[in-house]
């Protein structure tokens, strides 16, 4: 069923199946001949909550600017283990680009954008498009001869470096008088993760520091101010200040073009408190730096 808004035709598609569980993607398409410029969303949840709908203002920001947006479900928390969420978000980069004609998508001119764990698993994705786990699912025979590299990414207050951010949350703890999101977030790391080693083997700052090679496409990091939940130091690291600082760096030291944008803004600023003067101006640097890379 096709919904209408403001100009934009509104639609959940089924785009990947899982024995009997159905995995939807949202797609936002502007009315008009295409083909547009597209930005697959991925919702975080500290890779265990929310869905699709998690972030609505900016897919609404970005399909009124002109671009079609998707925004996928994926398999999530236990069920949904390391690999299997980046697995089916790389079979939706390569699923959309497949069907590209029937959703008015140039799939030449494709990016991705994310918050939290969403943005650390665009990220990792981004950077492993070929990578034979997370491309581990076919399309369906007859398909094109596609892969899932993009143009671009967004990654508003992302988890970078999730072993990084699981040790921060136990020292916390293990402080005394820790927030009530550490614990939380050690058993949902715990529960997708399964060990340290997944966290460092998916951990796209410690994939740079290995050396690996990787696809480095223009990177985008929102950043709020108030937010001791992603900004924080890992006292491991050689790098002085924040994982922001630490993966900017590296990023640009393996040759990657990324740029930091900061906003004097509680955490998660655009999904909790999206009509907040810093979030509208959050929205619309997303919505820019989308049209910059994606232009023909």
């Amino acid at each position: 069923m096709i919904e209408q808004m403001e100009g934009i035709d509104v639609q959940d598609v089924v785009y990947l199946k899982h024995d009997d569980v159905e995995l939807l993607a949202r797609v936002y398409t502007p009315q008009g001949q295409g083909q547009f410029p597209t930005v697959i969303e991925l919702h975080g949840g500290a890779w265990s909550k929310f869905d699709r709908t998690r972030g609505k203002a900016v897919h609404e920001a970005l399909a009124r600017s002109g671009l079609v947006v998707v925004s996928l479900d994926f398999r999530q928390g236990v069920q949904g283990a390391y690999p299997k969420s980046p697995s089916d978000i790389n079979y939706g980069i390569r699923w959309l680009k497949a069907n590209a004609a029937h959703f008015k998508v140039d799939a030449e001119r494709i990016g991705l954008s994310g918050n939290s764990s969403g943005g650390h698993l665009g990220m990792l994705v981004a950077m492993r498009p070929h990578d034979a786990q997370y491309a581990s699912i076919p399309l369906p025979l007859g398909s094109p001869d596609v892969d899932a590299s993009v143009r671009c990414i967004s990654m508003l207050w992302p988890v970078i470096n999730p072993s990084g951010r699981y040790r921060y949350a136990k020292r916390l703890l293990a402080e005394g008088n820790a927030p009530e999101w550490a614990a939380e977030v050690i058993g949902l790391h715990d529960g997708y993760w399964k060990s340290e080693e997944n966290m460092k083997e998916g951990s796209p700052t410690l994939i740079l520091e290995r050396g690996e090679p990787v696809y480095l496409p223009p990177a985008l990091w929102v950043l709020a101010t108030d937010d001791d939940v992603h900004n924080y130091h890992d006292i491991e690291s050689e790098v002085p200040g924040t994982e922001a600082d630490r993966f900017m760096q590296r990023y640009r030291e393996a040759g990657g073009e990324i740029e930091l944008a900061v906003f004097e803004a509680p955490m998660m600023f655009t999904t909790m408190h999206p009509t907040l003067p810093a979030s509208v101006a959050a929205t619309q640097k997303v919505v820019d730096f989308a049209h910059q890379h994606l232009s023909r």
